[in-house]
């Protein structure tokens, strides 16, 4: 006996998705921007040490935070 799937799904092509298309462009692109800064590598290489090594070194997770952060926002 023969089977056969009968259901293929398309994707959704729209007026929603065509109007909120634009607007999903600029936020990716917004979000690409700030992670391109320098203040995410800073925060990636915080992300890779350990707390171990914050500790052995006399900084806090927290502290480090707020020194990367402190020219853009109040924290």
């Amino acid at each position: 006996m023969a089977l056969s799937a009968t259901f293929t799904a398309f994707p959704q092509h729209g007026l929603r998705q065509a109007l909120a298309a634009p607007f999903k462009a600029v936020w990716h692109g917004m979000i690409l921007l700030a992670e391109a800064g320098p203040c995410m590598d800073q925060v990636r290489k915080l992300n890779a040490m350990s707390d171990a090594d914050l500790a052995a070194k006399g900084l806090t997770r927290e502290g480090e935070v707020r020194r990367i952060f402190v020219d853009r926002y109040y924290v």
